[in-house]
């Protein structure tokens, strides 16, 4: 396999058609080498339109998916921002490109063993990845400017919107498969939030994300 050529073809075929225009954001797939953070039994897939399996149950998300997050949310240099879901440390590696530090929260051990070794053998030093259960929010480090979820949530939980600083950014998918909504959550003051629904997808679910109630009495 050409490596430069199917990152080329992933760029041009699968992320561009997907409204992922930003320039900026289409060279930082060049520069952030998606193959070095593939599990090497599945390195072969790097640049394919597919969820790659993770430990644990867990997959990573379409190279499309991450490209519109990283473009949408928009994340500026003074920025700190939260990640729940550190994966591979893919995701936080994008992020942290553009942003002052990332923390980047993840459930599995295993998972938080392989991001933290992925991003040092990358040389990305501003991630820091933390132990735990995300789907909440995380109050340490709060409120952050941006706030991004790699994984879907039933509800946004009350208790994030006051984790993020006004003038942040909230990026969430929510919703039940197979009826996902990216929603970005701007707030505009102390009890202000403006929602804008960025696109339909479908995706695997947060671990320990909090299920809402179905009963009707």
């Amino acid at each position: 396999m050409n490596i430069e050529q199917a990152r080329f073809n992933m760029i041009e075929q699968q992320i561009r058609p997907w409204d992922v225009l930003d320039k900026d954001v289409l060279d930082l797939l060049l520069v952030v080498k998606r193959e070095n953070f593939v599990p090497a039994a599945y390195k072969n897939l790097a640049f394919v339109d597919t969820e790659i399996p993770l430990p644990g149950g867990e997959s990573m998300m379409t190279p499309k998916l991450e490209a519109r997050i990283v473009q949408d949310v928009q994340v500026k240099k003074h920025e700190n921002v939260l990640l729940v879901g550190a994966g591979t440390g893919y995701l936080a590696a994008l992020l942290a490109y553009r942003a002052r530090h990332v923390t980047a929260v993840e459930i599995s051990p295993e998972l938080k063993t392989m991001a933290e070794a992925n991003l040092a053998a990358n040389g990305v030093s501003n991630v820091t990845v933390e132990q735990g259960n995300g789907a909440q929010g995380w109050t340490k480090g709060a409120p952050f400017d941006v706030i991004v979820f790699a994984g879907a949530l039933p509800v946004l939980p009350e208790g994030v919107l006051s984790q993020v600083k006004t003038g942040g950014r909230i990026l969430a998918i929510i919703g039940e498969s197979p009826v996902m909504s990216a929603h970005l959550i701007t707030r505009t003051g102390d009890k202000g939030y403006d929602t804008k629904k960025l696109f339909e997808t479908d995706v695997k679910q947060l671990s320990a994300a909090v299920t809402p109630s179905h009963f009707t009495f």
